[in-house]
């Protein structure tokens, strides 16, 4: 009786498999336990052996090739048999009741029914499997069978209609294709590169004053009003021009130094997340990083961002501060080395002058990469950063344009 050579499951959760390679050529013959074919799943590249003696015959499936789960590829025949057109059971030595299922059910992607060969095909099943199929409306066609010789058993019945209530009552969100990026890249991101973690508290009074006594300003110059956001992206920016190992980035030669300082702005969208650039960002002043901030922010939520809008960033800044946040820690967009999480301003009782008082705070979180940025170093950004926040009017004018880029500060 023919042997069928099906595509196994190696792994939980599995649906597919790839012929990689057939290491015997049809024809040819094949003893039990020997190495048949190369298979790939999500993780490795295995070898699948024979199950059992005979002559490989019908390969259904050439290399390169992606099958189901379960499904038949070739098989395994006695000097001078013809292998099957479709699957048939091998004969067993229980009572079981051979079932007509349309040819239907077997065709591969693509194929017609006037292509099938038979009209039907006879599977092997016990009396109380075939009872169970019917009430439970379980097609006999999607069970693979694992008695002897594919032989469908009660428990085969049971775990196909589990499995097929459990798909009708939950819904699988396969995301769209930029969150299924995001969610490639993060884990790429989390797995590989050496995170670390240094975070501030930052009086951020001094910062409120300033977004007042500028937004006026530059709402009637650009039409565009002022954020937290546009404040933060210029004082970074400036700071990094001190700190030019907080704005390289790694790669396969090791350390690279990026000659712009181009800041990245994380943005929710839908089913997903993106980080559009303002370019240049120290060497622009507080109103065309507001237009270039709303500009980007009205295209992400559009759908409409050009590849320019994401490429060649240097660094970024994730603020979730506007949804009530008050901390967190964010992922590392490589080949960058740094990230900073932006909590939200909120007044909280802290030392003045040794006693109480009510001060603006929030809470800054630098996530660096430890291959290109030491530990002291993001501590030297992050506390140059939160001296400029303190005291953000010497890196403005009065009109929000470029002004002493904190000359006080040491170049690193």
């Amino acid at each position: 009786m023919a042997i069928s050579i099906v595509m196994p499951a190696l792994e939980m959760a599995q649906e597919t498999g790839k012929v990689i390679s057939w290491l015997k050529k049809e024809g040819e013959p094949v003893v039990k336990g020997e190495p048949l074919l190369e298979i790939e799943t999500d993780k490795a590249v295995m070898e699948i052996e024979s199950p059992g003696d005979g002559i490989l015959a019908g390969v259904k499936v050439q290399a390169g090739t992606d099958v189901p789960v379960g499904r038949t590829i070739a098989w395994i025949v006695r000097p001078g048999e013809v292998p099957p057109m479709d699957e048939i059971a091998v004969e067993s030595g229980r009572k079981t009741t051979p079932v007509a299922v349309p040819a239907s059910a077997f065709l591969t992607p693509g194929q017609s029914a006037s292509s099938a060969q038979p009209a039907t095909q006879s599977l092997k099943i016990s009396p109380k499997a075939r009872r169970l199929a019917g009430e439970r409306g379980v097609n006999l066609a999607d069970v693979r069978g694992s008695g002897p010789g594919g032989e469908i058993l009660a428990s085969d019945i049971l775990a196909a209609a589990e499995s097929k209530a459990a798909a009708s009552s939950a819904a699988v969100d396969g995301g769209s294709s930029i969150s299924r990026l995001m969610a490639e890249r993060t884990t790429l991101s989390w797995t590989t590169v050496p995170h670390f973690f240094v975070v501030s508290e930052v009086d951020s009074s001094a910062l409120n004053e300033m977004r007042w006594k500028l937004g006026s300003k530059i709402e009637q110059s650009c039409g565009v009003k002022l954020t937290h956001t546009d404040l933060m992206v210029a004082l970074v920016a400036r700071v990094l021009q001190k700190h030019p190992r907080v704005n390289a980035s790694w790669d396969k030669q090791g350390v690279r130094t990026n000659a712009e300082i181009n800041i990245g702005l994380a943005m929710a969208v839908d089913n997903g997340v993106v980080a559009p650039v303002i370019r240049n960002a120290d060497k622009i002043g507080l109103g065309e990083i507001a237009m270039q901030r709303r500009g980007l922010t009205e295209r992400a939520r559009s759908g409409k961002l050009r590849p320019a809008d994401l490429a060649g960033g240097t660094f970024t800044i994730s603020n979730l501060g506007m949804y009530g946040v008050d901390a967190f820690t964010a992922i590392i967009i490589p080949p960058q080395a740094a990230i900073l999480a932006v909590g939200r301003i909120a007044d909280r009782v802290v030392p003045v002058d040794g006693r109480p008082g009510i001060r603006s705070m929030m809470t800054l979180t630098l996530s660096s990469d430890h291959r290109v940025v030491d530990g002291a170093r993001a501590a030297e950004f992050l506390r140059d950063l939160a001296a400029a926040i303190s005291n953000p009017q010497q890196c403005f004018d009065d009109t929000g344009g470029l002004g002493s880029v904190v000359r006080s500060l040491p170049s690193r």
